[in-house]
């Protein structure tokens, strides 16, 4: 197949764009400067925003993970306008150029995020869970709404509420593991929230499958099945590096460093994959220690 990517230059999408060439794919990376990632993806074609609606004329799939980075800096309203603006904005212009392709593609898979849900405790969500009232779940309902307007072309969508992705390149593990490294490491705010990870191998896994299986539709949780609290997670990862977790991070210093991202850092998501479960997916890494002893020992 010929898949092309928006976001492919990000932790996922750099993920992805290496999967799908693995499995023998053609893939088109969408970028706002393709001679600055011409270098880290020669085997992947490269093309600017502007060829949008030409190149996906000619994609069988088309896989939007546009967005700017959650976590890379200190939230205030402007950040949080941009973080609305770039996926609503990218997504939009993707579903357009769908609609005005006269060949179009099989599948749109457009991502969201498990912040959909908010901050729910420990309540079980799958995925005819409602969505939540904070920031986060207002972007991603909105995210979603923009997508679900590709149907109208014919086009099947399928929308991967993709959760905290853990990978040794960077992203969350990065930042995680470093406090650790220096014996000072400890859950985010007291622990007992859900900890929606998984690892960035069953995402990019996941996504190929959502684009090969014709009879997945809708939006479907991509966290791993074993959902934990952040004590355990950070139990866990002090394990695997020989470090003891005894240092929590409070919700107010959090605060301090990231802002308002504070709030979405201690949120509670105790998602589980039902929909990839009943579809016949496996999770290669289903369980947290497992999943860090591959990505920190390897």
């Amino acid at each position: 197949m010929h898949i092309s990517i928006t976001g492919g230059t990000g932790l996922v999408g750099t993920a992805l764009v290496s999967f799908l060439l693995e499995q023998g794919h053609e893939v088109t990376i969408f970028t706002r400067n393709p001679g600055k990632h011409s270098k880290n993806h020669q085997k992947a074609h490269l093309a600017s925003y502007e060829n949008l609606p030409a190149v996906i004329e000619e994609s069988d799939a088309v896989v939007n993970l546009a967005g700017e980075n959650l976590f890379d800096q200190r939230w205030n309203e402007v950040v949080k306008s941009r973080i609305l603006k770039s996926r609503v904005k990218t997504t939009r212009a993707v579903v357009c150029a769908i609609g005005e392709a006269s060949r179009k593609p099989q599948v749109l898979i457009s991502a969201s995020a498990v912040g959909y849900y908010g901050s729910r405790g420990d309540t079980v969500l799958d995925e005819s869970s409602s969505a939540g009232d904070d920031f986060l779940a207002r972007v991603c309902l909105q995210w979603e709404e923009e997508a679900d307007e590709v149907r109208k072309h014919g086009v099947r969508l399928a929308i991967p509420r993709i959760g905290i992705v853990l990978d040794k390149s960077g992203g969350a593990l990065e930042k995680m593991k470093q406090p650790f490294s220096m014996f000072i490491g400890g859950p985010l705010g007291n622990g007992s929230q859900f900890f929606p990870w998984v690892h960035v191998e069953d995402v990019c896994r996941a996504i190929y499958f959502a684009i090969s299986d014709e009879q997945l539709h809708g939006a479907f949780n991509l966290s791993a099945p074993d959902p934990i609290t952040m004590k355990e997670f950070a139990q866990q990862l002090g394990s695997v590096m020989g470090r003891p977790s005894l240092f929590p991070v409070p919700e107010f210093a959090l605060r301090l460093v990231v802002g308002d991202a504070a709030e979405a850092l201690v949120a509670s998501q105790r998602t589980v994959p039902r929909k990839l479960h009943d579809a016949g997916f496996q999770f290669t890494y289903p369980n947290v220690y497992k999943a860090l002893n591959q990505l920190l020992e390897s």
